[in-house]
């Protein structure tokens, strides 16, 4: 365990001096580490990047990676990005994901997304089996709701949405 232990702080280490000279492709490369503790923070690194052209390297972790904390993490970043684009991935995930926790996810990050084209999506949602997606599908669809209607500061209504 020590070795494990050791080897990821010297990467983290690493991945610090990357993330001060914002090597994307750096990070992109990490998407597929072994380690699902890399992995994860790779994601919330890229994300931390901006940029529309992250969405498709998170979407891929959302829908390919064996972790579910990992393609929890990616639904995360994928609302924080608030991009349309991240829209069909979340969607899908909110639908199709065999883990509850990225179900879960992926229907808050589509209200913080705050998107009418995520309507669709979470009132299937609202059919789920598991109650906390459910929950989730309620408060997404609030915060899109609200964001339509009332809503006069967009930041307020992002941090509302989940």
């Amino acid at each position: 365990m020590q070795t494990v232990t050791d080897d990821r702080l010297a990467l983290f280490a690493e991945m610090e001096l990357k993330y001060e000279q914002k090597d994307t492709t750096y990070f992109v490369s990490l998407l597929e580490y072994p380690d699902y503790v890399i992995r994860t923070r790779a994601t919330c690194i890229l994300v931390d990047f901006g940029g529309e052209d992250k969405v498709p390297y998170v979407a891929k972790v959302l829908k390919n990676d064996e972790n579910e904390l990992v393609r929890h993490e990616a639904a995360f970043s994928l609302g924080q990005l608030c991009s349309s684009s991240a829209i069909p991935p979340l969607s899908d995930a909110t639908l199709h994901d065999p883990s509850m926790f990225v179900r879960h996810e992926a229907a808050i990050a589509l209200g913080v997304v705050g998107s009418k084209g995520a309507e669709e999506t979470l009132k299937k949602a609202l059919n789920d089996p598991e109650k906390s997606v459910v929950e989730s599908a309620i408060i997404a669809l609030s915060n899109i709701q609200f964001m339509e209607k009332l809503s006069k500061n967009e930041k307020f209504a992002k941090l509302t949405g989940g």
